[in-house]
């Protein structure tokens, strides 16, 4: 029994180890191939287009108060020709939908709304009568204890072919919806262009047979803690100073860089930031929309979309750009710190329990044999075979079991592994996205590799262990109140 446990931790072990290597070079390539079509990518011309495809801007709200003026200036100001911003109060309790009244002049309207994904109720909807801000929209609707149930009502009421879902209290580049629609204007531009004969536009004949749907898009998102912001726009980047953004930091250029980059290499990106993804309506609409009672509400509309077209056979595509186009405030205490993991952590098997027939299963072709089979083995599994592996050594201790030397070996290897992935994902993101100006910033966010597995880590799987546990149990929780301090608010 002892060498079938062993003998399969350590198979395990160095599969994930694999994968962490195989997506580090996938990533390299990506990004490679990124930054040598960008070079020939004329931003302010498609910024500028009348035929720039529009787009919906949804950002739901529940008590944002402290952040919520900021924020919807800095969406209003983004450098887009098309576009709108429809914020959802989702039955806040604090002053959030007053201060929009106040802020924006607002009015409440007549307005057809058409109610194609269910959502609870909507009470009312503003516009402004200053025409300054006649792209901003605001639903006040009954809480529906998540944020998929309120951008839910922001799908519904949105006018534009593709929709932008973000949080109010991210702060965005100013060319945010030019970058993240390129991968879909370049997917349709091969489309129109006939088989076999040179692109009018640029001269290439393209493979039209290979041309497939781009169903959403995603970019990098950052922590914004710390960093110089001003009227709703971040002005100069530095790592967060808490202990926790800093941490998270790092974990989101390693999961961005290395992990979305990689995936989006081969076509088998797993989820699209709820914090910033680009998705085709249409196709979000059909698939379903986002299930109201998810607690992984990006993952799952990603999930069903994918889904639906692999059910009606048709290809698709998935796209992630390295851009640092997205920065939000990360937890600063260990009790929200936790009260966010606990809520990815039930998101997670929540998904993995409704989705369950897309595992392993060869109809849904890559989505079944390597998106869901990667998030099952390596994010589901991972808490559960940590913990195991923990008791098995306290076991092997006690018991006088245990090969010192060894155990010390290995051990340090994991140690060494985890700071070499992570120290590549940080000094390549550096290389190409300069978002520090010095390199003393970026020698100092590093440091955070080395503690990572003594002090973070523990508590990322904790935390995933405790969402489990609450899910298995039928514990309520809900969306819940995340307590934003403000972009450049002092700490308390």
């Amino acid at each position: 029994m002892r060498t079938f446990f062993e003998g399969g931790i350590f198979i395990y072990g160095v599969l994930i180890l694999s994968a962490y290597a195989f997506l580090a070079i996938l990533s390299f390539l990506a990004i490679n191939q990124f930054r040598k079509k960008e070079q020939y990518t004329d931003y302010k011309k498609l910024t500028s287009s009348p035929l720039a495809p529009g787009i919906s801007i949804i950002a739901p709200a529940y008590n944002e108060g402290v952040t919520i003026i900021q924020n919807v200036r800095s969406l209003l100001t983004l450098n887009y020709t098309n576009f709108e911003v429809i914020i959802i109060n989702d039955g806040s309790t604090d002053d959030t939908l007053e201060k929009l009244i106040n802020e924006y002049e607002l009015v409440q309207v007549e307005f057809a709304y058409d109610e194609k994904i269910k959502s609870k109720p909507v009470r009312r909807i503003f516009k402004s009568i200053n025409t300054a801000y006649e792209k901003l929209m605001v639903i006040d609707k009954v809480n529906g204890k998540s944020k998929a149930d309120a951008s839910n009502a922001g799908i519904n009421a949105a006018s534009f072919n593709y929709f932008l879902c973000t949080d109010v209290d991210c702060i965005l580049e100013k060319d945010t919806l030019i970058k993240m629609i390129q991968p879909i204007l370049a997917e349709e531009h091969r489309k129109i262009t006939e088989l076999g004969a040179p692109c009018p536009q640029c001269g290439y004949v393209h493979v039209v047979e290979d041309t497939k749907r781009v169903i959403a898009t995603g970019a990098t998102l950052r922590i914004a803690n710390s960093s110089d912001i001003e009227q709703g726009e971040l002005v100069r980047m530095r790592p967060p100073k808490s202990l926790f953004p800093r941490f998270q930091e790092m974990e989101y250029i390693r999961a961005y860089v290395l992990g979305k980059m990689g995936w989006s290499k081969i076509n088998c990106v797993p989820n699209v930031s709820g914090g910033l993804g680009l998705f085709d309506k249409e196709i979000a609409i059909k698939a379903g929309g986002y299930d109201a009672l998810s607690f992984g509400e990006d993952m799952d509309l990603i999930t069903r979309m994918c889904a639906y077209m692999k059910d009606n056979k048709q290809k698709y595509a998935i796209r992630y750009i390295p851009s640092t186009l997205c920065w939000t405030e990360g937890p600063s205490t260990l009790k929200i710190f936790g009260r966010q993991r606990t809520r990815w952590g039930r998101g997670l098997i929540q998904i993995m329990t409704l989705h369950h027939k897309i595992l392993f299963n060869p109809s849904y072709g890559k989505l079944g044999l390597v998106v869901f089979a990667y998030n099952f083995l390596f994010e589901f599994l991972a808490p559960i075979v940590e913990l195991l592996g923990v008791l098995y050594y306290i076991y092997i201790i006690i018991t006088g079991q245990i090969n010192v030397v060894d155990a010390i070996l290995l051990l340090l290897f994991l140690y060494l592994y985890s700071i070499m992935i992570t120290l590549i994902a940080i000094f390549w993101d550096q290389l190409v996205n300069k978002s520090y100006k010095t390199w003393i910033e970026v020698a100092g966010l590093s440091l955070m590799a080395f503690l990572e597995p003594i002090i973070y880590h523990p508590l990322i799987v904790f935390f995933a262990l405790k969402g489990y546990f609450f899910f298995i149990t039928g514990r309520k929780h809900t969306w819940g109140n995340m307590q934003r301090r403000g972009f450049g608010q002092p700490t308390p």
